[in-house]
């Protein structure tokens, strides 16, 4: 009897190393069929989702409470299964290069606690190569064992996106990959019992790898070129979202938005393809055009802010700005990359005083990562200008008689609207200084 007949007899387990946005999701779907070990380096992770708390708003709370997962810190729990799995992140360095502790780190727990048989699968985005020539050598030396005669290894690149309840998990085909056709076929059907979108298998780790890598740098281009349009429209004093409505009037147009480009993966992989590509003798010009624009948009954000100010107050230091979202994205409480963080210290760096309201970011999460103190929208007043940086639905739900009375002046009133959520010729016509991308 294979493995995956194992699994799925439920004699042989599956762990999920990493419980993240990525992780968390797959240890839910595959306990729905199998038994899974849950394991994560952090107490505190393990600690609410033991109590059925679901922090990344991916599977909701009454999911994970009815989820059987041997959730766990303690390492020595992954020798029990023969399936591993591993969702680790994969950011980048301060210098933009590639930042692979985590996947090393996670790499060595399973390779010191993995038995003869056992497959390995990595979801975490990385350059092609990774799993082959960093991840095996550290399984290697840490087992004891010969990868391709002891065990196997395959790649399966998650493409969960944050908030998303329509795209979920099951619905989004899954790209497979093994290092033979044995491993393959095994990795496939035992993620078919998940995926209902079905999965597809590549040929080979490497072009798994790099069809991820292509997913998001694709994405990412797309929004560096209309912001870049965004930019120049701007400065020519044109209405980006007229533009962009009107363009959309033609069949092939691509429909992209202007803003700012955060969370874990789009404004991080294309930098792993571009020191890959670097390192074998080629500088990419448009993956790396694409992301000095979109790194550049914050920076951007923040000069037309205080060109707004500057329209109305004769001196902007001492102001009282609010910055209506902090998330990366609108209804996510994911705040990793956010780019909104550029704009806070841009105006921090004016001596205006800042206060930041988000319905659905993690307070203490939000305190830790990013040194910030989330307020609540009772607190929002005596403003002297709002700056709304992320769609979410709550934000969408406010009317102008709501916002008028965060103001400290009813008559002067700057409105910064980046994600164009509400209408600026009212707006304009309400008496509010407004600008949005």
């Amino acid at each position: 009897m294979d493995l995956y007949e194992r699994i799925k007899k439920r004699q042989e387990k599956i762990s999920v190393i990493g419980l993240g946005y990525v992780g968390m999701p797959l240890a839910v779907a595959f306990s729905k069929v199998t038994d899974v070990i849950g394991y994560d380096k952090s107490e505190k992770k393990i600690l609410t989702y033991k109590q059925g708390i679901d922090g990344t708003k991916e599977v909701g709370d009454e999911a994970l409470k009815k989820a059987n997962i041997d959730f766990t810190t303690d390492d020595k729990k992954i020798k029990g299964a023969k399936f591993h799995i591993v969702a680790v992140q994969t950011p980048i360095n301060k210098d933009k290069t590639p930042d692979l502790k985590y996947i090393i780190d996670a790499s060595k727990t399973v390779g010191k606690n993995m038995s003869k048989g056992s497959i390995v699968v990595y979801e975490s985005t990385v350059y092609p190569g990774v799993t082959e020539d960093v991840c095996i050598p550290v399984l290697e030396r840490e087992s004891g064992l010969k990868c391709g005669i002891d065990f196997k290894v395959g790649y399966s690149p998650e493409r969960v996106n944050p908030g998303d309840k329509i795209h979920t998990l099951n619905k989004i085909t899954k790209i497979v990959s093994g290092m033979d056709k044995e491993a393959l076929d095994t990795i496939a059907k035992t993620y078919e019992m998940i995926i209902d979108a079905g999965v597809y298998r590549a040929d080979t780790i490497k072009i798994a790898e790099a069809a991820k890598i292509l997913e998001n740098s694709q994405r990412d281009i797309n929004i560096a070129f209309i912001n870049e349009m965004a930019i120049i429209f701007n400065n020519m004093d044109i209405d980006t979202k007229e533009v962009i409505k009107a363009a959309k009037t033609k069949w092939n147009f691509i429909d992209f938005s202007p803003g700012l480009v955060g969370g874990h993966c789009i404004c991080v992989d294309p930098y792993y393809l571009i020191f890959k590509s670097s390192e074998i003798g080629y500088n990419p010009m448009v993956l790396t055009g694409s992301r000095m624009i979109n790194d550049y948009m914050g920076e951007f954000v923040t000069a037309n802010i205080i060109n707004k100010l500057k329209e109305k107050y004769k001196h902007i230091n001492d102001l009282n700005v609010a910055i209506m979202g902090i998330t990366f994205k609108e209804n996510c409480p994911d705040i990793r990359n956010t780019r909104v963080i550029d704009i806070i210290k841009g105006l921090k760096d004016n001596g205006i005083n800042i206060r930041v309201y988000d319905p659905v970011a993690d307070y203490d999460e939000t305190l830790d990562i990013l040194n910030i103190k989330l307020c609540d929208l009772e607190d929002i007043k005596d403003m002297d200008a709002l700056v709304f940086t992320v769609g979410h639905d709550d934000f969408n739900a406010l009317t102008f008689e709501d916002i008028e009375a965060m103001y400290r002046d009813k008559e002067d009133k700057v409105l910064i609207d980046i994600k164009r959520i509400f209408n600026n010729k009212v707006a304009e016509k309400l008496g509010y200084i407004y600008w949005g991308l």
